[in-house]
């Protein structure tokens, strides 16, 4: 089985009942989809996984980047770019880092 370099988790606030809500959700719209275009059209060795709410609501939506532990805040298409082009260098955007 291949591993991929990095695990990809996007929070899209599902909850127990299994239902996408709250402010993730809301705010994050059509990323996901994004996401996932970009790292298959630029070839970046990824995987992508949503996740339930990570509790930091006021910065969302959130990107979290392993095996490296890389918390990226208030995403859109734009910081989703940046975010893959320093993937393909195998490098984090500090300056789009959460603190």
């Amino acid at each position: 089985m291949h591993k991929p370099r990095f695990h990809l988790f996007l929070c899209n606030s599902f909850r127990t009942s299994g239902e996408p809500k709250g402010v993730c959700h809301q705010k994050a719209g059509d990323l996901l989809q994004y996401l996932q275009a970009e790292v298959s059209d630029r070839g970046i060795d990824a995987i992508i996984s949503t996740t339930s709410c990570l509790n930091v609501c006021e910065k969302g939506p959130v990107l979290i980047v392993y095996p490296d532990a890389w918390w990226y805040y208030n995403l859109d298409e734009g910081k989703i770019d940046t975010i893959l082009d320093a993937l393909e260098q195998d490098s984090p955007v500090t300056e789009l880092l959460m603190a």
